[in-house]
Parts: structure tokens; sequence; C-alpha cells
């Protein structure tokens, strides 16, 4: 193949795999593209993640008022802001108004955020270096906040953020959860106390099945506590299996109908696992 038809197939690959409107400079700030314009196979993966991703939210943004013209985002754990960038770029960039604030506690990733913005004229992104906890009282974010995503927090990051959603009155939240540690360690310490001499205990006796369970009812517990503070969940994937383990999607939309059997529920899971220390901080019910 001669370079004229090399350069044809990256660049119909590019096309393939790029939403129409997409900056193609900020793919290459982003370094999904590189400087030549091209794709390789870990930013294809990188790219068709939070494309995913992006078309559930930009679906709960259109249900907001006025085609979310006015909508507010704050993405936590931003790292490098792939996620906060692409949201602008596609959705609130052809807006006049509308605002996206990425929270991050590195800050060498906030000041090179706050550049990329200013480059490419992304007036209504700011970016924070603050943990999840103080951003839900920082003055630089507004009372309310419309839509709270999180992509891949780690451990209890998670749960900050639907701490900060449910005291910000997020109308959504968009939840990738990763490397739940927290559970699994109280799981190893109390055995599960009611559970432990049951044939279930056989779950969790291994290390790597005590992670396996710790993650899968962190997500549990973490959806029934959403439905205690008024919110509809939905669980499902966000790519397929072959892209990322850590694969889980929790949406929640909020309808202001708490449930008391899903409260009743949480606190008979923490009951049985020997977890009741976290309903006065991770599951604190109204």
């Amino acid at each position: 193949m001669n370079k004229t038809s090399k350069a044809a197939k990256a660049e119909a690959e590019v096309s393939d795999a790029v939403r129409p409107g997409q900056s193609l400079e900020l793919l290459k700030e982003l370094h999904i593209l590189t400087r030549e314009g091209r794709l390789n196979q870990d930013s294809r993966r990188k790219l068709k993640q939070v494309y995913h991703l992006f078309q559930f939210i930009e679906k709960l943004l259109g249900e907001l008022p006025a085609d979310g013209a006015q909508a507010t985002l704050a993405d936590h754990g931003a790292g490098k802001s792939y996620l906060g960038f692409i949201i602008y770029d596609l959705f609130f960039r052809g807006r006049a108004d509308g605002h996206v604030y990425g929270i991050e506690t590195r800050a060498d990733l906030v000041e090179k955020s706050r550049a990329l913005a200013s480059r490419l004229g992304f007036e209504r992104m700011s970016f924070l270096n603050l943990t999840v906890a103080e951003s839900a009282v920082a003055a630089e974010l507004p009372a309310r906040i419309d839509v709270v995503t999180a992509l891949h927090a780690c451990d209890t990051a998670t749960d900050d953020a639907i701490a900060f959603g449910l005291h910000k009155q997020a109308r959504f939240m968009v939840l990738v959860p990763c490397c739940q540690a927290e559970i699994a360690a109280c799981l190893r310490e109390s055995k599960a106390l009611q559970l432990s001499r049951t044939p279930l205990a056989e779950l969790w006796r291994h290390p790597l099945h005590t992670r396996e369970i710790g993650s899968q009812l962190t997500n549990v517990l973490r959806c029934l506590y959403l439905e205690a503070n008024g919110y509809q969940v939905t669980v499902t994937e966000l790519v397929g299996w072959e892209h990322s383990m850590k694969n889980e999607l929790i949406i929640a939309r909020h309808t202001g109908q708490r449930k008391a059997d899903a409260a009743e529920r949480l606190l008979e899971l923490l009951a049985q696992f020997g977890l009741e220390s976290l309903s006065a901080t991770r599951f604190r019910l109204p």
C-alpha cells in the first residue's frame, strides 16, 4: 500500500470513529488523535467508551428545560477531563449558556485543563483543584447542579460524588464506579457476621472473591441508597467487556419519590453483612 493509500485509509478510520461536529484539534490536544490526526488502538477504545457514555448524558441533558440550554454539569475525578471536554465540545459549545465544572485533586492536571480550555476558547468550563467533599460547599460552584458525572471514580470517590449530587439536588447522576475496596476490607474484618456460619460465606472465602463480592455489594447498596433518596435507578453496561472490566454504569434520575422499601433493604443488607457503621457515614438515610 502506497503512502497516499495509507493516508486515505487512516483518514477514513478517523472519520468512522469520530462523531460529526467533534473538534479534531481537541482530540489532538487530548492525545486521542496523534499530531498527524490518526488513531491507535488504545485511543480508539478510549474514544468509544467516552462516546458511549456521552450518548447517555446527551439524552439526559436534552430532558432539561429548554433542551439543556442552561444546564450545569459537574464531573468528579475529572483527571485529564476527556469526558468534560468532549461533552462541552459536542453539547455546550453550540449553545449560548450552560457550564461544565471539572473537579480534580491533582493540581497539575487542573492547570493543564485550564490552559487547554483557554486555548480552545471553551469559556464556560471551570476546573477546580478540590476534593469532592470540598466541592460540595465551594463558592465556585452554584447551589444546584443539574448533572453529576463520575467516570471510574475510585473506591469511595463514587460515594462522595453521590453525596455531592444529593447536596446539590442533582436532577441526574451518571456513575461508573471503580476499585471498590472499602466494603471488601469490611467483609474481611467482620466475616459478614450473621452469614459467616452459612454456606453463603463461601462467596468471600478467597481474597479474589472477597474483592468481587465487595464490589457487587457496594454498587447494590449505592443503588438502594439512591432509591431511598428519591431517585429512579438504571444499571447497565458502559461498553463491552472486551474494552473494560470496570463496566458498570449507574444512571440515577431524580423523581422525588423516596422508596421506603429500598431504605429497609439497605439497612437489612448492612446488618446482614456486618456493615452497620456505614449507615452513619456512606449510607446515611434521610
